[in-house]
């Protein structure tokens, strides 16, 4: 018997906080943000920001490799140029889930750096069917300034470079947030 009036007081209390953290956020206008950027994933070169980190033993590790496993930092920028401004970075790890090569699932955070958005978080998942013009993912959730955040981005590969494994992309996010 006292077990479960310990059971139901937990569950009440966890419970209330839930419904006092959502509450905060229950009179606030939902906010639309809109932005472009561009991913500077570069595999090779002296300042390579994405790495194979597994794969599948005694196949290549590689872009096209079913399985393989990369984790990157990449830079995101106001531009196509590598040097241009940075407004933040996407860590996180892409995997090769396709059997035939042909499809990436993501999992990054887009950590911001630029004055604007400085330390917000986007964080993102999706199929990344990279052969394709126009692709779409998920804004799954943020942080700081995107605290609650759902949406989608557009992903367009404006340069691929198969054999050295480099790229850049240009992201158009919408995201809802409070």
């Amino acid at each position: 018997m006292a077990t479960k009036i310990v059971t139901l007081s937990f569950v009440f209390l966890l419970a209330l906080a839930t419904s006092t953290e959502a509450s905060k956020y229950q009179f606030q206008k939902l906010k639309e943000t809109n932005m472009v950027f561009y991913m500077q994933d570069w595999e090779t070169g002296a300042n390579a920001t994405a790495t194979p980190v597994a794969g599948i033993p005694h196949k290549r590790w590689w872009i096209l490799g079913f399985g393989t496993i990369f984790a990157t930092d990449d830079k995101l920028t106001v531009a196509i140029e590598r040097n241009s401004s940075e407004v933040g970075r996407a860590h996180g790890i892409y995997v090769n889930s396709a059997l035939d090569g042909s499809d990436l699932h993501l999992l990054m955070s887009f950590v911001f750096t630029n004055k604007e958005y400085n330390g917000s978080t986007l964080e993102i998942q999706g199929a990344d069917r990279f052969y394709l013009k126009y692709r779409e993912v998920s804004v799954v959730s943020g942080t700081g300034l995107f605290r609650l955040a759902r949406g989608y981005a557009t992903l367009e590969t404006l340069f691929l470079d198969i054999p050295n494994s480099n790229a850049i992309i240009r992201w158009n996010v919408t995201v809802f947030h409070y």
